[in-house]
């Protein structure tokens, strides 16, 4: 007993001092703290509200300030109350306590004072939050639309008219499981930034096709909720070019942290050479769906489509990441009856992690249905799924 009791001893110190020496090694390698702020996003160490770039913002800002010097006052004012009155009639000094019923002085000034607080509060507060619902008048208006998980982008009125984006989280699984170092925006970065002018003052129409999403960026001091069925609104005019980001601040379940809303601010002049490229690139890309496809045409444009949107669960090998995404390679349902899969990239499957996919053209859809049929080992008899079979099955 005396040996094992030794034993159990040199362990526990040999346990500690291995603990020791690795929290001692991360303190004084700085690579343990190699955290810097992020461009257009929150920086190391905030404690308060960023200024922000919109008048929203900066109002926001003023007002939150504000509230916090009055709730330090009012704390200062009744604490030292209250203290110089422990001290000032204390039993030891000889004070008697008041013999009385009530006091109508007392009654008035308790309820007059902080109705007054209020009212001068209520003020500025009540004009700011009119001037953001104020979504009239606007030189630009963009439907958000929020889905699980990313942001889809319509400009309806102004030079970028027409131009559709959709907006997907480009952090690879790699930075996400810790096999890679995360980047400078990790979890904040996107393939297609929403783009927007300087200075001119943008609506956002907020909706949602599955649960309630919500559209937040604060250096704009916008934060709209988008709720499936409904259409929401809000504002803002970026005062300064830059990139500014935010993300989904309703929980929308697995992938949450995997939506963020990236926003380029561009000047008029830049704005509108971005548009009418985008126009032509859209106009480009414009498809057929009513054609017979190729399988090589498919195939090559449904890689494209799978590296966008499906690798990032599935991997771009099919072999899907285990307990989380199933493999693609070998699945029954690629490899089954093509109407499945059809249903399945439209109607998403309830209770797990396949969202809907319906906001894809017919095109991107049957690309990526014929080159998860072929890819890898993948096999099917059925290999081909064709354009109008998903134009079909939208009715």
């Amino acid at each position: 007993m005396l040996i094992l009791g030794e034993t159990m001893q040199r362990q526990r110190h040999t346990f500690f001092q291995q603990c020791l020496s690795v929290l001692t090694g991360a303190l004084m390698s700085g690579a343990a703290w190699a955290v810097s702020d992020m461009p257009g996003g929150p920086n190391v160490l905030q404690t308060n509200l960023r200024p922000g770039v919109t008048k929203i913002a900066a109002d926001q800002y003023w007002i939150h300030n504000f509230l916090m010097v009055v709730c330090l006052v009012i704390f200062i004012a009744v604490f030292a109350v209250m203290f110089y009155s422990i001290w000032a009639h204390r039993k030891s000094r000889g004070a008697k306590p008041a013999d009385f019923h009530e006091s109508t002085s007392v009654e008035i000034a308790w309820t007059i004072i902080p109705f007054l607080i209020v009212i001068g509060l209520a003020i500025p507060a009540t004009r700011m939050v009119i001037e953001q619902k104020d979504t009239s008048q606007a030189d630009l208006t963009i439907k958000a639309v929020g889905y699980q998980w990313k942001w889809g982008y319509e400009y309806l009125r102004g030079d970028a008219a027409g131009v559709t984006l959709l907006s997907t989280m480009t952090t690879p699984l790699s930075q996400m499981d810790g096999s890679e170092p995360m980047s400078e925006t990790y979890l904040m970065e996107v393939d297609q930034p929403l783009v927007v002018p300087v200075n001119q003052k943008i609506r956002m129409v907020v909706t949602a096709t599955d649960v309630i999403h919500a559209w937040m960026v604060p250096a704009f001091g916008v934060k709209q909720d988008a709720i499936p069925g409904f259409v929401r609104d809000t504002w803002f005019r970026a005062e300064k070019v830059g990139t500014y980001r935010g993300n989904c601040a309703e929980l929308c379940g697995k992938n949450h942290s995997q939506m963020p809303i990236v926003v380029e601010v561009k000047s008029q002049e830049d704005f509108v050479k971005w548009a009418a490229a985008k126009k032509q690139e859209m106009m480009a890309q414009a498809d057929d769906a009513t054609k017979e496809w190729t399988l090589a045409d498919l195939n090559e444009r449904g890689q494209k489509v799978f590296g966008a949107n499906c690798a990032a669960c599935h991997q771009a090998n099919g072999k899907g990441v285990a307990g989380a995404f199933p493999a693609l390679e070998g699945s029954k349902v690629v490899l089954g009856k093509s109407d499945d899969q059809i249903a399945l990239l439209l109607k998403g499957k309830q209770g797990t992690s396949m969202a809907s996919f319906k906001q894809l053209s017919d095109v991107e859809l049957a690309a990526v249905a014929t080159y998860t049929r072929n890819a890898w080992s993948n096999k099917a008899e059925d290999n081909i799924v064709q354009p109008k079979e998903f134009t079909e099955a939208r009715k």
